[in-house]
């Protein structure tokens, strides 16, 4: 049975994440459960025999050491063959982000990754370009291109389709009832005041007093007419109803005379 990568794995637990720190990352790196720890290293051998972690400069063999710090989310641990106090060569590396540990590629696996992307996607250049190649017996090569007419709008198309929209989560829910509860509290509904009612006591003399002025004929209102024009003839007043008077000119006046 072939062995997995190990760059392809990943470690942690979720019991002692909340108090991960500088201080004991080693010791979270150690669990025996850890598939990237080796048991025979001299951090096993120095902590079975209970002592500080200082006695590894004297030992010679496999250790982990503690290579670099970002908290709280990044750390850096070494894994290197030590020769003397003052020698060692450096094995692998292994980094932890958020408390979960992943081995850290080296620089062979680097290029071989890189080198592999670039063949890929050059393999995918030609053999699309292959595609579009025509071969005439007469005209020789040529190039069609109008069968990406077709592709590059359907690209449009579905790139011009909305994404659907996922439901709030409970907890989006449940943070806006509170602020919308808080600015009820800050900032309440003004109230409107009912209109007073009216006494039926009231109402009843009110009525009362219009049927009174009803049957009262002093109060009853008079609708006057228009007033007649008056003429004045020979110091006398005469009534005479609104009709027009078509006068005669003053000299017919004097040859009836």
């Amino acid at each position: 049975m072939a062995k997995e990568n190990p760059l392809h794995i990943s470690w942690h637990d979720t019991n002692f994440l909340p108090f991960l720190n500088g201080s004991n990352v080693l010791d979270y790196f150690s669990d025996k459960s850890n598939s990237f720890y080796d048991r025979t290293c001299n951090n096993e051998q120095v902590k079975m025999q209970r002592q500080s972690m200082d006695n590894l400069k004297n030992m010679v063999g496999t250790e982990y050491i503690l290579l670099h710090v970002k908290e709280p989310i990044l750390y850096v641990v070494r894994k290197q063959h030590r020769h003397s106090p003052e020698e060692t060569t450096p094995l692998t590396d292994y980094y932890i982000i958020a408390g979960r540990v992943y081995q850290a590629p080296d620089l062979g696996n680097v290029f071989n990754s890189r080198l592999l992307s670039t063949v890929h996607h050059l393999q995918q250049a030609f053999d699309e370009a292959n595609s579009f190649a025509r071969y005439h017996p007469q005209k020789g090569y040529s190039w069609d291109f109008s069968s990406t007419k077709a592709v590059t709008e359907e690209k449009k198309e579905v790139k011009k389709e909305k994404p659907k929209e996922e439901p709030s989560s409970y907890f989006q829910r449940q943070r806006v009832d509170i602020l919308l509860g808080e600015l009820l509290r800050k900032f309440p509904v003004p109230q409107i005041a009912p209109e007073p009612n009216k006494p039926e006591e009231d109402k009843n003399s009110t009525s009362n007093k219009a049927d009174a002025n009803k049957n009262d004929p002093s109060k009853v209102t008079i609708k006057q007419e228009p007033v007649d024009e008056v003429v004045s003839n020979n110091n006398s007043t005469a009534t005479v109803p609104n009709v027009q008077i078509k006068q005669e000119p003053s000299e017919k006046k004097m040859k009836m005379g």
